[in-house]
C-alpha cells in the first residue's frame, strides 16, 4: 500500500503545493481547509485524495476530519500540521484582542489539534513523521506582526516538545521555517504592512528583498520538495529542528 499524508491548510499556498508533491509521488492524501471553493478545486485536481473543509480552530470539525481519515486508512505515515494565517498587522497597542486570538488559534491551536491526533497513531504504530509549518518569524523578531511571530515561536517549542516525547516511538517531529513564500497569503501580509508604514506594496517587497542573499522569494514548489526530504527516508535523523528555507535570510 502507498504511504499516507495528512496535510492542513492544503487547499492553498504552500500546503497546496504540498499535496501535489505527494500525489506526484504516489502517496494517498488527506488534506483539510478553511475555504470550500479551494478544497473543491483540490478534490477535482485529486480525484483520489480525501478533500474537506474544515476549520483548524475548531475542535469537533478537526476531530470529524481526523477520524475519516483514521477510519479509512487506519493512521498516517506523515502529518504536515501546515494551516496558517498571517494574521492583523500592526503596533500592539493597536491590534484587537479578537483578531490576536484568531490568528494565534489557527496557527497555534490548529497545530495542537493536529499534532494531538498525529501522536496518538503514530505512537500507536511505532513509526511516521509530522512536520509543522513555523516560519522564520518564529526564529527572528518582526515589527507589526506581533500575533503572527508569538504563534510561530510557539510553533518551535511544541516541535521540540513533541521530538522529545515522541523520539522512543519512532516518530520524528521537525518545523520549517519558510521565508518570503510567493503565496496569496503573503500578498495579503505585504499589502497590510504597506497601508501601516505608508509606502506601496513595491517599495516594501523591494526592502524585503534586500534581506535575502539569494535576492528572491520562494516559489512554493521548493518549500514542498523540502518537506519531502524531511518526510522521507534521506531525512530519518532529523528530528526536534527548527530549518530555515528562507534564501539565507537566517544564518
Amino acid at each position: 500500500m502507498s504511504q499516507r499524508v495528512v496535510i492542513t491548510g492544503g487547499a492553498s499556498g504552500i500546503g497546496r503545493a504540498f499535496a501535489r508533491r505527494f500525489a506526484r509521488d504516489g502517496w494517498r492524501v488527506a488534506l483539510c481547509g478553511a475555504a470550500s471553493e479551494a478544497v473543491a478545486a483540490m478534490a477535482g485536481e485529486l480525484p483520489e485524495a480525501i478533500c474537506r473543509v474544515a476549520d483548524v480552530r475548531d475542535e469537533a470539525q478537526m476531530a470529524a476530519f481526523l477520524a475519516e481519515v483514521e477510519a479509512a486508512w487506519g493512521g498516517a505515515d506523515a502529518v504536515c500540521a501546515n494551516a496558517g494565517t498571517g494574521g492583523p498587522a500592526g503596533l500592539v497597542e493597536s491590534l484587537d484582542y479578537q483578531a490576536w486570538q484568531d490568528c494565534v488559534a489557527v496557527n497555534l491551536h490548529g497545530a495542537f489539534l493536529t499534532c494531538r491526533w498525529a501522536a496518538r497513531v503514530m505512537r500507536a504504530q511505532g513509526s511516521g513523521a509530522i512536520v509543522v509549518t513555523s516560519s522564520t518569524s518564529g526564529q527572528w523578531g518582526v515589527p507589526y506582526r506581533s500575533p503572527y511571530v508569538a504563534a510561530k515561536w510557539a510553533l518551535v517549542g511544541l516541535t521540540k516538545a513533541l521530538a522529545m516525547e515522541l523520539g522512543a516511538a519512532g516518530v520524528r517531529v521537525n518545523a520549517i521555517c519558510p521565508g518570503i513564500v510567493d503565496t496569496p497569503m503573503q500578498d495579503k501580509v505585504l499589502e497590510r504592512l504597506a497601508e501601516i508604514r505608508g509606502i506601496t506594496v513595491e517599495d516594501i517587497t523591494s526592502k524585503r528583498l534586500t534581506s535575502v542573499p539569494l535576492g528572491r522569494a520562494s516559489e512554493p514548489y521548493e518549500t514542498a520538495g523540502f518537506i519531502f526530504f524531511l518526510i522521507s527516508d534521506e531525512g530519518s535523523y532529523f528530528t526536534g529542528q527548527a530549518l530555515s528555507q528562507d534564501g539565507g535570510i537566517v544564518m
